[in-house]
């Protein structure tokens, strides 16, 4: 494949996330591709994304975007409940596929999109941006120190305030009916995505869940300790609150036997950690964006502006281009769903401990 040519479903708030990202990659020539199709179900919108992007096709019917012969990746960016059967389309039409997260509003749901995928032979791909943090990916190299030890625990905080409101404006999101359940599924399955990625495979799980803002069936607050196979194991606090200035934010705290490191945010920021009997050591937000760049290859210029939160589109798109699966993709994506499934079923057991099968 030379040109992707790219459709996208879902013109709302995390549509024009990924629609910028895309433009401006293929603007900085970082990939060869052409927007070729937008639809959502408000036509103006719709239209207005078209002007934007330059896109042919502008339709607020999914399937005649789907079917297009000029459209080989579709980008789906539509309400949680929506995604399956987009994928389900998108794979008998065989075109490549990016789903944001998380993929369905249950686990049978995404079973089924991750055998359809597979056995079609697509490559599909999953908006668990914080894969390419770049806070994240070194804070991971350095935990892969061997002189360290075993993890023995990971302390995991990630509010936001709820995002019904604010510049998300997600007003479906407070809608079990569309968004499956509340900040466990929609927002932390990023979280248990990270703590998989640091603590590896998760035996058991303990959790509960809890609403305060009254929303049926969408919680604003879950918890969950998790144990993971290697034996060690993880605290997880999710929390969707009111306090409106106050941005997204996430706190992760990683012990091992040998030494601890702690970061204060997702994606751009300091590093600070401290091994044996050595003086603690701060890495500077420069220091962490030097060594990213160093690890994905990319020179300090290609670095700026949006490409900072054009990576997960950069990286899914450059190896759809090379043939190669993209990271991560829809198999990643279903395990973190193993692990929230099992969350909740504890949770609706009065926190039974759970395995995650």
């Amino acid at each position: 494949m030379t040109s992707l040519k790219i459709g996208l479903i879902g013109c709302g708030f995390i549509g024009r996330f990924h629609s910028i990202a895309i433009r401006y990659l293929i603007k900085q020539r970082l990939i060869d591709a052409r927007y070729m199709a937008v639809c959502d179900f408000e036509g103006e919108r719709a239209r207005s994304f078209a002007e934007i992007t330059g896109a042919e096709l502008v339709t607020s019917n999914p399937r005649e975007l789907i079917e297009s012969p000029d459209v080989d990746i579709v980008y789906i960016c539509v309400p949680t409940a929506g995604h399956k059967d987009l994928v389900l389309q998108a794979a008998e039409q065989g075109k490549h596929i990016f789903c944001e997260k998380p993929l369905a509003t249950n686990l049978a749901d995404v079973e089924e999109m991750m055998a359809a995928v597979e056995a079609a032979g697509l490559k599909a791909g999953v908006g668990l941006i914080l894969r390419h943090s770049p806070i994240l990916t070194v804070l991971k190299l350095l935990t892969e120190d061997a002189t360290i030890g075993r993890l023995m625990t990971a302390v995991f905080r990630d509010d936001q305030f709820f995002p019904i409101q604010g510049h998300y404006a997600s007003i479906w999101r407070k809608d079990r009916a569309l968004s499956g359940s509340g900040t466990l599924l929609e927002h932390s399955i990023h979280d248990v995505d990270v703590l998989r990625w640091f603590g590896g495979h998760v035996a058991t799980v303990t959790g509960s869940i809890d609403n305060f803002a009254g929303h049926e069936g969408v919680e604003d607050l879950a918890t969950a300790h998790i144990e993971f196979i290697s034996g060690g194991c993880a605290e997880l606090v999710s929390i969707w609150h009111n306090v409106l200035r106050r941005p997204s934010s996430r706190r992760l705290e990683l012990f091992f036997e040998n030494a601890l490191f702690h970061i204060e945010n997702d994606f751009m920021g300091p590093i600070g950690y401290q091994k044996h009997d050595e003086e603690p050591i701060v890495l500077t937000e420069e220091d962490v964006t030097a060594r990213y760049l160093e690890l994905i290859g990319l020179p300090e210029d290609r670095f700026s502006g949006a490409l900072r939160y054009s990576l997960e589109d950069y990286f899914f798109l450059n190896n759809i281009a090379r043939g190669e699966d993209p990271i991560p993709d829809f198999r990643l994506a279903l395990e973190a769903h193993r692990v929230v499934d099992a969350i909740y079923r504890s949770a609706h057991a009065a926190g039974e401990t759970m395995t995650v099968g």
